[in-house]
């Protein structure tokens, strides 16, 4: 019999609104997640420990688990300390690096995950990946999509201005993806999932005409739908491709050159400005502008990178995923011709 359709991971739950918060002692109580709440919460540095502070009584039946930075060794002690206990879920609270190791060590338990997010930095929150330094470097591992997701926008608008404007980036910066996606089906016959993409590119566009004040509960909404739907366009492809191309791979090459630069959807914003100018890209003004309206980082230095260093990790790029096929991969700049067409792009957008 001919397959007629196919499953997809996906949460059950997605809330976001202010006050969603409200709603995870319920979702706790969900006999398709935890019949009494036996469930173990992870929790971050500053709002995360807020967040398990409102709930209170609601997490009796709960044990709470520290963790700081976004390390795989600290997700791999997480685990460890996980799998001492009884628990029907593991339940992250925070911001991405909290999410992130919370996923990857509900993943080597095999327990379900429930994503809390307190920002809207980057699209790790409905994700099936786990961004997680190992020995000096950033990498991406496979998780388990989260069963339920809540981003609570009464806390995401007491973040920092520059932790939204890392959202915007990373979901813009899927515009840029696909081209290569799409140069790579083009030039090397590469697979190409379409609901993926239909997927990543609904998120971007989403969000590349908006006008509404940065803080807005609207605004806030469409950006953590549009991180949602990264997440479940990468879920849908079975790997990050519908969402990391040549922007994705700057990015960790300034992680490897310069580290601490700059926050991730900055540094691929700046990347995926770059990659489009360099295919001179049917969205390259829409996407200018839209970086330029919320105040997103545009230019190397932007990200306080001088030219010269920009020059060196847009060298390094191809380098950080050699099973990658991008705009860089393509036109195989060397690197007085990468200097050139950066000193062409900052000529052209550096303020």
């Amino acid at each position: 019999m001919p397959l007629l359709a196919r499953m997809v991971a996906a949460p059950l739950t997605v809330e976001i609104r202010p006050g969603a918060v409200k709603g995870l002692a319920a979702l706790l109580d969900d006999n398709r997640i935890s019949a009494q709440g036996h469930v173990a919460v992870v929790v971050g540095p500053g709002q995360g420990e807020r967040v398990v502070a409102e709930l209170g009584g609601a997490l009796a039946n709960a044990a709470v688990f520290p963790v700081e930075g976004g390390t795989r060794e600290a997700a791999a002690e997480l685990a460890d300390s996980l799998r001492d206990g009884s628990y029907d879920a593991v339940v992250g609270v925070g911001g991405g690096r909290t999410l992130d190791v919370a996923k990857y060590a509900a993943s080597l338990i095999g327990l379900p995950m429930v994503s809390v997010a307190t920002n809207l930095a980057h699209d790790g929150i409905a994700s099936p990946v786990a961004s997680l330094e190992y020995d000096g470097r950033k990498g991406s591992y496979g998780v388990h999509v989260p069963i339920a997701v809540f981003v609570d926008l009464d806390y995401v608008r007491t973040c920092p201005p520059e932790q939204l404007r890392s959202g915007i980036g990373d979901v813009l910066s899927n515009l840029s993806a696909l081209a290569d996606w799409e140069l790579a089906a083009r030039e090397r016959d590469e697979p190409m999932d379409g609901l993926a993409a239909a997927f990543a590119r609904s998120a971007a566009e989403s969000l590349l005409r908006r006008e509404e004040e940065l803080t807005s509960v609207e605004y806030l909404t469409g950006l953590g739908e549009a991180l949602v739907l990264s997440g479940l366009a990468m879920a849908l492809a079975g790997s990050s491709r519908p969402c990391s191309g040549a922007e994705h791979e700057i990015s960790h090459a300034i992680d490897a050159l310069h580290p601490g630069t700059a926050s991730h959807g900055e540094q691929v914003a700046v990347g995926a400005l770059f990659a489009s100018f360099l295919r001179d890209d049917e969205h390259l003004s829409a996407l200018e502008a839209a970086l330029s309206r919320y105040g997103v980082a545009r230019v190397p230095s932007d990200l306080g990178l001088s030219d010269e260093q920009f020059v060196a990790a847009v060298a390094h790029a191809p380098s950080t995923r050699p099973d990658r096929f991008t705009i860089l991969e393509h036109l195989d700049l060397g690197e007085e011709e990468i200097a050139v067409r950066v000193r062409e792009f900052v000529d052209a957008y550096g303020r």
